[in-house]
């Protein structure tokens, strides 16, 4: 298997590649810079209803997607060689950051399992050594929108996705630090001066400003990203910042 492949397991393949089919990813897909292969769990039920989810052990609300249908369509999708990561989407999962998307980028792909109801039987997140993931400290209808937002994050950070190979070097979570404003014409909007530093051509003086912006905005609004930043460059000035999470 060569290049950057994602597959995903849902009971909704309609909704793929849906977003991921337009803009950077989209040309991306077109030219084949990745891959998509949508799973659809549904085709793994073994009775005539296709059931994929019973009433949960133990009672209580909702339903749980069944332990056998799940694990079938996780092994169909992940063959005996392919080492690439599988990821549940789950609220309850260790949130993405920038740190854990770049590594993902770096490999070979992922295989991501989108849960719906109240989730998977935990049986299959144990035998199928599943890594849960959430994109934040909140709950949505399933994994579908997470998984197309992790595809997305990864691809545009894989070899001649973006335009300019330094586009991304600046931006929020790179270096510990929510990314700076950005300005373009007219000169002045509504009354609004674009910063006179910004057009001074004092390239010396624009990155200072830009990287005392970013250190502003991250410290008035992400205090936990400025703690860890402040430390990093306390304790080990040329590794950054680890475990940051949040979205651009």
């Amino acid at each position: 298997m060569s290049g950057w492949h994602a597959t995903v397991l849902t009971l909704y393949p309609e909704m793929f590649p849906g977003p991921l089919a337009h803009a950077l990813a989209g040309r991306a897909l077109a030219a084949d810079l990745w891959r998509l292969v949508v799973v659809d769990i549904r085709d793994f039920a073994t009775d005539k209803h296709r059931s994929v989810d019973d009433t949960p052990a133990g009672g209580g609300p909702g339903m749980v997607m069944k332990a056998d249908v799940t694990a079938a369509a996780i092994d169909h999708a992940a063959r005996e060689a392919d080492i690439r990561p599988r990821l549940l989407l789950t609220p309850r999962g260790r949130p993405l950051g920038q740190n854990r998307i770049r590594e993902l980028a770096a490999g070979p792909g992922v295989i991501l399992i989108c849960g719906r109801f109240e989730g998977i039987d935990e049986r299959v997140v144990e035998a199928r050594d599943l890594e849960e993931v959430s994109l934040g400290d909140f709950v949505m209808s399933g994994g579908e929108i997470p998984a197309l937002a992790l595809i997305d994050a990864c691809v545009r950070l894989l070899p001649g996705v973006m335009g300019a190979s330094a586009s991304g070097d600046e931006e929020s979570f790179e270096a510990g630090l929510l990314e700076y404003p950005h300005y373009t014409r007219p000169q002045v909007f509504e009354g609004r001066a674009i910063p006179e530093v910004l057009l001074s051509g004092d390239h010396g003086k624009v990155a200072a400003w830009r990287r005392s912006e970013a250190e502003r905005i991250t410290r008035e609004r992400r205090p936990d990203l400025w703690s860890a930043y402040v430390g990093s460059k306390t304790t080990d000035s040329g590794t950054g910042v680890d475990n940051m999470t949040g979205l651009k």
